[in-house]
C-alpha cells in the first residue's frame, strides 16, 4: 500500500451544491474510488457548479472522536476552500 503524503492531491468532481446565508455546502466525489466527502462551510461567494473539478488533500491525525484524517478541499490554484474530519 502506498503512503499518502500531505502534499498529495486527489482529483474530485462536485456532485451537489447547496447555498445558505453565507456558506455553500459542497459534496465532492473522488474520481478513482468514488468516495464522497461533504464540506459545509465553503465561502458562498465562490462560483461552484455541478461537475467542477477540485482536489482533495488528506492528512492523517491522531484520532479525534473516531476521526483519523483531516480532508481539505482545494481549487485548481491550490487555494484551501474548506476542511473536514473523516
Amino acid at each position: 500500500m502506498n503512503e499518502i503524503r500531505e502534499v498529495d492531491r486527489f482529483e474530485c468532481r462536485v456532485i451537489s451544491v447547496t447555498q445558505n446565508m453565507a456558506w455553500k455546502g459542497v459534496t465532492v466525489e473522488e474520481n478513482d474510488t468514488r468516495g464522497r466527502v461533504y464540506f459545509g462551510r465553503v465561502n458562498g461567494e465562490i462560483e461552484i457548479n455541478l461537475g467542477d473539478t477540485f482536489y482533495l488533500g488528506v492528512k492523517q491525525i491522531y484520532e479525534i472522536e473516531d476521526k483519523t484524517m483531516r480532508v481539505t478541499l482545494y481549487d485548481a490554484e491550490n487555494k484551501n476552500l474548506d476542511w473536514t474530519l473523516v
